[in-house]
C-alpha cells in the first residue's frame, strides 16, 4: 500500500492577518485530505501538532514513507507583509523526485487557486524537512497567511485545497485517486 506522512505545520505562532494560527489551518488541510487518501488506498501518518520539525523529522524518518508532505502557509519579510500572494512549492534542490512531485503539486494547485500564474515551485536546500528526510519530500505554502486576500482563500477553501493535495499525492503515489 502506498504511503504518505503528513507534517502540517507546528508553529502555532504564525498568526493569519485575520485570525487563527498557520498550525490550525494547516491541520484543518491535513483533516481535510484524510478522507480522499483513505478512500484512495494511501496509508498515512501525521507529525504531533505539539511537536517541532525536528520531531516531525524523526517520525518520518522512523517509518517507510514513499513520500513526504509538509503543509504550511508564508508569510512576506516584514517590509514587504501582506504585498506577496500565491502558493510556493519547495523541493531539495537536488531531488529529482522532489521537482517531479513539487511540479505535480504546483500545476494541481493552479487549478483551484485564483491567480494561477502566482503559484511557483521553489528550489532550496535549506529546508531541514527537504534535506532531512528519507522519503522524497515536498514542503507546500498553501499561501500567504499575512496577505488578507490569501488568508481569505486558505480560510474558505480549506476542504478544496486538501482535496487538491490528497489529489496531488495520489498522482505522485501513482494510484487511481477516488472521491472521498
Amino acid at each position: 500500500m502506498p504511503s504518505v506522512f503528513l507534517s502540517p505545520s507546528t508553529q502555532e505562532y504564525n498568526q493569519f492577518v485575520n485570525g487563527g494560527t498557520e498550525e490550525y489551518y494547516a491541520n484543518l488541510i491535513a483533516d481535510a485530505m484524510v478522507p480522499y487518501l483513505r478512500a484512495s488506498g494511501i496509508s498515512f501518518s501525521r507529525n504531533n501538532p505539539g511537536g517541532t520539525v525536528t520531531d516531525s523529522i524523526a517520525s518520518s524518518n522512523a517509518g517507510t514513507y514513499d513520500f513526504h508532505l509538509a503543509i504550511h502557509s508564508n508569510a512576506a519579510p516584514p517590509n514587504m507583509s501582506g504585498a506577496i500572494q500565491g502558493p510556493d512549492v519547495y523541493y531539495y534542490r537536488d531531488s529529482t523526485a522532489g521537482q517531479r512531485d513539487a511540479e505535480i503539486i504546483a500545476n494541481n494547485l493552479k487549478q483551484i487557486y485564483p491567480n494561477p500564474s502566482l503559484v511557483t515551485t521553489v528550489p532550496t536546500t535549506t529546508l531541514a524537512e527537504l534535506r532531512r528526510t528519507k522519503a522524497p519530500a515536498v514542503l507546500v505554502e498553501v499561501a500567504y497567511h499575512d496577505n488578507v486576500e490569501d488568508a481569505n482563500w486558505i480560510k474558505n477553501n480549506v476542504d478544496s485545497i486538501g482535496r487538491n493535495l490528497a489529489l496531488s499525492v495520489a498522482d505522485i503515489l501513482g494510484v487511481p485517486f477516488v472521491e472521498a
